[in-house]
């Protein structure tokens, strides 16, 4: 398993804020600057205003010091538990082409 190629970390913080109180462009800064980073995509919970994302690893070694290293510091500065979890990005390839998945361009 610790030859995945494409691995996907979802977080959500546990508070309520609107998104444009979220200092993303300081959070992207940080993100952009983590080993095997390709992309991540914003959540904002509809009626509940949690923030989260959905996030792009090129391996599960960079998701995983990302999911246990660098993202618990962003909840911690919002004084806020969180929700990490990370999704095998190849065994689910042919089904998310099949759903024209912009992680499988």
């Amino acid at each position: 398993m610790s030859s995945l190629k494409k691995v996907f970390v979802y977080t959500e913080l546990q508070f309520s804020v609107p998104f444009e109180d979220v200092p993303w462009k300081k959070i992207n800064e940080g993100i952009k600057k983590q080993e095997g980073f390709v992309r991540k995509t914003w959540l904002s919970g509809l009626n509940s205003g949690t923030v989260g994302g959905l996030y792009e690893f090129n391996s599960l070694e960079s998701a995983q010091k990302f999911a246990w290293d660098y993202f618990p510091n962003e909840p911690r500065a919002f004084g806020v538990s969180f929700q990490t979890k990370l999704f095998d990005g190849e065994i689910v390839e042919a089904a998310s082409r099949d759903m024209n998945s912009p992680h499988y361009d």
